[in-house]
């Protein structure tokens, strides 16, 4: 994978042009042999060409273009696109009527340059993070494909779409580790920001209060340009934090139980390289989140959000959904009002006291998910499907409760299984997190090619 300055300067050199970077893209999109066909339920062929051939024109006469004009996005089949339709990657919505306007991070895209080059494949209603479709198929990981292991969801095809370079960036949404989980699975970087940081209006946001719009991306810096134009602010470089000094905490008591052994050997060593790059690097007693398991086994915030979106959807169409999806959402439809509200303070309160037991310190750190990607032939049982959603979503949902920023980097030794290392920020500190995040990508991830 290249980075979007790297793809940047290619294009503004003239050594590529976007539309070889469209048909390159599409040439593996299309490919019988790949994964393109499970990745992304619209391709934007004909679209994609002709704006990367008027792309291509104006930087040839010499006008004035965005850096980043040319450069072709995937984007998570939950935003809307004007003139397609939004079908959350399900049946029940195949007859909806196309959008009329693009959502507001889809036109901030475009107005930035950036190519949709076709709507990508996820979890149903993106309720999951096992990445599984029994609608659409399931693109297998980046690694071991050979095995078809899960892609990790929900922005599963988002994050295949990026592994597998049929797009240079994905647009995705993160409720409760959508797309941390992918991104480590595959070897990228996924960032959550901070709730409300970017725009959600036609991202058909179905739990409000945990909802965050995000980018899967090559690099944190990718990442940082993307946020920025999510944003609707300027592109600013990022200023790496230097590693000496820093004050990590890894969360106790479940951060690091139950690790794996392939992503325990790749967490100890990035733990043990940042710490011998000077920064202090110390476990944290939080035992309030020791609640969360048992808050979001009722269904958490999500069901009762879930449901009320659903609710008109599930009486007329019940039968054209996932059943599995289905029974998660129905956790919602009886949940009382009263205990919906006391959730809220429960978790204000929750906010408020890990605000200040980390105060001292500059992130959290942890592993993304505690377990290696299992093969979707596997996934067995509705037991089974649920132990394992639970597994993954077990370190990364806590960033959604808490409404704090986070971001998954890559920090496994080349030739090795993907593992991802989460960094956690404050609330509202995304731009104190990319940079300290930049100068750990640079110490523990694999260099780009």
């Amino acid at each position: 994978m290249r980075t979007l300055r790297q793809i940047a300067a290619e294009l503004a050199a003239g050594r590529v042009t976007s539309r070889q970077l469209i048909e390159e893209c599409l040439a593996r999109i299309t490919d019988p042999s790949g994964e393109g066909a499970a990745s992304f339920v619209v391709v934007y062929d004909e679209a994609a060409r002709a704006t990367a051939d008027w792309v291509d024109a104006m930087r040839k006469s010499g006008a004035s273009l965005p850096e980043w004009a040319g450069i072709p996005v995937s984007i998570k089949d939950l935003f809307d696109v004007a003139g397609s339709v939004t079908t959350f990657a399900s049946g029940v919505m195949a007859d909806a009527p196309p959008a009329t306007k693009d959502a507001a991070a889809v036109e901030r895209l475009r107005g930035a340059g950036f190519i949709p080059i076709g709507r990508t494949n996820m979890t149903e209603f993106a309720y999951g993070a096992i990445g599984l479709n029994a609608r659409n198929g399931t693109p297998a990981a980046a690694w071991d494909r050979a095995n078809r292991r899960i892609p990790g969801g929900s922005t599963s095809g988002g994050a295949i779409s990026l592994s597998d370079r049929m797009a240079c960036i994905a647009l995705g949404s993160d409720s409760g580790g959508s797309c941390r989980i992918p991104a480590a699975i595959n070897g990228i970087v996924g960032y959550k920001p901070t709730r409300g940081r970017i725009p959600i209006e036609g991202a058909n946001s179905m739990a409000p209060s945990l909802d965050s719009i995000g980018p899967l991306a090559a690099s944190v810096e990718c990442a940082s340009i993307a946020d920025a134009v999510l944003r609707g602010e300027s592109v600013v470089p990022i200023r790496p934090r230097p590693i000496k000094g820093l004050r990590l905490g890894i969360p106790r008591p479940t951060a690091l139980e139950g690790l794996d052994a392939p992503i325990a050997t790749a967490i100890d060593r990035a733990i043990r390289m940042i710490s011998d790059a000077g920064a202090s690097v110390s476990e944290v007693d939080l035992p309030e989140l020791s609640d969360l398991p048992a808050i979001n086994a009722k269904g958490g915030l999500s069901a009762p959000e879930y449901f009320a979106w659903h609710r008109g959807y599930i009486a007329k169409r019940a039968d054209q959904y996932d059943q599995r999806i289905l029974k998660l959402i129905m956790r919602g439809r009886d949940f009382p009002a009263p205990d919906y509200l006391d959730l809220f303070r429960t978790r204000e309160a929750m906010m408020n006291s890990v605000a200040a037991e980390t105060a001292a310190l500059d992130a959290m750190i942890m592993p993304t998910i505690p377990i290696v990607a299992p093969r979707i032939d596997a996934i067995g049982d509705d037991a089974e499907y649920m132990r394992i959603n639970t597994l993954l979503l077990r370190n990364t949902r806590v960033a959604n409760f808490l409404d704090v920023c986070a971001i998954s980097v890559p920090c496994h030794a080349l030739g090795e299984m993907p593992v991802g290392l989460m960094l956690q920020g404050a609330s509202a500190a995304d731009k104190s997190l990319f940079a300290i995040a930049a100068s750990i990508e640079a110490l523990v991830s694999p260099k780009l090619g």
